[in-house]
């Protein structure tokens, strides 16, 4: 399979028709349609819904336009990693994220590299653990901030000196926000909205003393923000980490952390033996001037 037809692939994507997808392309309508035609027989498969005016993904076309992204940013990545001045410290590191308060850490590290290296692009990814994980496997992601628990045998890591602190994130007119603490009996039968990280569970139903799954979880969320917006629509409570959500007093918001209480440790992590482009060496040098 030829990385240009993934391009081509993504590219009638993007511009929803084969027409402007040529123009984008600088090639003629002809050879495009050949070219996809060619990647569909060579996947046994039929990407396209075509339609009078555009077109749209069949489910295998779906599962491609995932794979391909992937594929062709690790490409692009190797591609300006190999191709780079090595007398110039320049490039893109990409690092990976959970949502957390300790991102100013890896903010600073990075206010540090650009002034030194002002040629030196820092990408986010941000998802929760099972997202950036498989990213940082792929070699897609250089860098990731782990939030425990996450299982970090496999990987180099360096312990962040912060800890996130667990709580639920309530409105401030409900009767739940008078409360100091929140116990595990506040969460009995109260709506909640869960993150869907798995590790997660396993260690709510230990602070819980009882299955996780037996809470009335009514939703679930990968990045705490839009479950934000589900708490102030009434839709339920939002199980989450402090310093994530505006609380202050134009917030209709608040936070109130779990007693017992039920915090987080942090590590930054990369893949064992991994071979560092020159800025992503730097990064590291910087983040290690940050914390020691």
């Amino acid at each position: 399979m030829e990385i240009r037809l993934l391009k081509y692939f993504l590219t009638v994507i993007k511009e929803g028709s084969i027409s402007k997808a040529a123009d984008a392309l600088h090639i003629t309508q002809p050879t495009l349609s050949r070219q996809l035609k060619q990647l569909e027989d060579e996947l046994n498969t039929t990407l396209f819904k075509r339609g009078s005016r555009n077109i749209s993904l069949t489910k295998d076309g779906f599962l491609l336009q995932m794979r391909a992204k992937e594929i062709v940013t690790l490409v692009d990545k190797t591609e300006k990693d190999f191709l780079s001045n090595k007398d110039l410290i320049c490039g893109d590191i990409y690092i990976g994220c959970g949502e957390t308060d300790a991102m100013r850490i890896i903010a600073r590290a990075t206010k540090k590299l650009i002034k030194d290296y002002p040629n030196i692009k820092v990408h986010l990814f941000s998802g929760n653990a099972d997202d950036i994980t498989e990213k940082l496997d792929k070699g897609i992601l250089d860098f990731c901030v782990f939030i425990e628990p996450s299982d970090i045998k496999k990987y180099d890591f360096i312990k962040l000196p912060l800890k996130d602190t667990w709580g639920l994130l309530v409105p401030k007119d409900s009767l739940l926000s008078s409360k100091k603490h929140i116990t595990k009996e506040d969460l009995i039968d109260i709506p909640l909205i869960t993150s869907r990280q798995s590790l997660v569970h396993n260690e709510f139903s230990g602070w819980l003393g009882f299955d996780y799954d037996d809470l009335n979880i009514v939703s679930t969320y990968n990045l705490i923000f839009n479950a934000s917006l589900m708490v102030e629509e009434g839709v339920g409570f939002a199980l989450c980490l402090d310093k994530l959500i505006n609380t202050s007093l134009n917030s209709n918001l608040c936070f109130k952390p779990l007693y017992p209480k039920l915090e987080s440790s942090l590590s930054f992590v990369w893949n064992k033996n991994h071979a560092f482009s020159n800025q992503a060496e730097k990064f590291l040098e910087k983040l290690r001037e940050e914390l020691y």
